[in-house]
């Protein structure tokens, strides 16, 4: 079989809700859930470069697709891996969730690429003061800035940062542009 070349369709869930309208007719919603900046099933994997999409779980371990080049693997249970919803940034006040931290930069960058993570460790420093004025300079060592700004990036170049309160006011939009009628069942008379 030959591979196929190019760009891996990104699926999102869609869901279908039946209800009654104030004329007690049947209407037929549908909602797609977009994926805003969701980090729940997004993997950095220890020892593999890049992100990886959790696929499968199995029973020695799980399946997971590469963001890079949609490659699957299979991860074993011992493997060291961290789910990116789980990541938090440390800062005088506590600890900030991941991300936030990917909004803010989406924020100020409006949903285009971040600063490259190549960049020298003065820059990256000064760019991550403006995204994070608060963050513990002593326990957030450059490797760490270096890592979220790659993230990010390549979460970016997958479309998978939007701009939550807009991607949410157009779902409203799509839905209420995809309202269906439905006609009501019809009871079935009982035969004697």
């Amino acid at each position: 079989m030959p591979k196929k070349e190019g760009k891996t369709k990104v699926q999102l869930p869609v869901v279908w809700f039946l209800v009654l309208n104030k004329n007690k007719q049947r209407v037929k919603f549908l909602i797609i859930i977009t994926q805003n900046m969701n980090l729940e099933k997004i993997l950095a994997i220890s020892g593999k470069p890049g992100l990886y999409v959790l696929k499968v779980q199995t029973r020695t371990g799980f399946v997971a697709e590469s963001l890079t080049d949609g490659k699957k693997i299979t991860v074993n249970l011992k493997s060291n891996v961290s789910l990116l919803s789980e990541i938090s940034i440390y800062t005088y006040e506590g600890e900030k969730p991941l991300a936030e931290i990917m909004q803010r930069i989406a924020d100020k960058e409006k949903k285009g690429e971040a600063l490259s993570h190549k960049e020298d460790n003065v820059k990256l420093t000064a760019y991550f003061k403006e995204i994070l004025p608060d963050y513990d300079e002593e326990r957030v060592y450059p490797s760490d800035i270096k890592k979220v700004l790659n993230w990010y990036n390549m979460l970016q170049a997958k479309g998978l940062v939007t701009d939550e309160a807009s991607a949410v006011a157009a779902d409203v939009e799509e839905t209420l542009a995809a309202e269906v009628k439905v006609p009501a069942k019809k009871a079935k008379a009982k035969t004697e």
